[in-house]
């Protein structure tokens, strides 16, 4: 890969990777941080990477980033001391569709909300996903199936507070 090839995956997939990770992280420095990463390991690895394939291996490097950086935070943290639980809502306020969905997707585990964003939002197909994340094609449609009915569940409970 030439230079330019790489400056223009870093101009086309910048924000859509640094979207992603902030999303699935709920983190803005650690997107920044992992997306950087991705990039750097990019220009390392420019000679065995596929110039047709930069997106999908920029996902799922930036997922596998995301994945390791949780699995440390929770062998570091117990989850009583890190604060995860069902994001709290407050019943007076009035949220617009986005707010809710977003707050809804922040209760989700995050290999959940990772495949939800990678195909709702991000418009991958099953297989793309399972490349990305190391799942098999059945083990994607099962967490997508679980994660979109938990999201329904969350967003029902919301309406009900409201």
């Amino acid at each position: 890969m030439k230079i330019e090839k790489y400056n223009e995956a870093v101009k086309l997939y910048y924000n859509r990777l640094f979207w992603y990770v902030a999303k699935s992280a709920d983190d803005n420095d650690l997107a920044k941080d992992i997306v950087q990463d991705c990039f750097a390991k990019l220009w390392i690895e420019r000679k065995n990477i596929d110039e047709n394939k930069i997106k999908p291996w920029l996902f799922s490097v930036a997922h596998n980033s995301m994945i390791n950086h949780i699995k440390r935070e929770k062998k570091s943290v117990s989850i009583e001391q890190s604060g995860l639980h069902e994001p709290q809502v407050p019943i007076n306020s009035e949220f617009e569709t986005k707010e809710v969905i977003e707050k809804c997707l922040e209760g989700l585990p995050s290999i959940q909300r990772s495949i939800i964003i990678l195909k709702d939002l991000e418009g991958y197909d099953y297989k793309e996903i399972g490349k990305i994340t190391g799942l098999s094609m059945e083990q994607v449609k099962v967490y997508l199936f679980r994660g979109r009915q938990k999201l329904k569940n969350s967003i029902k409970e919301i309406k009900l507070l409201l």
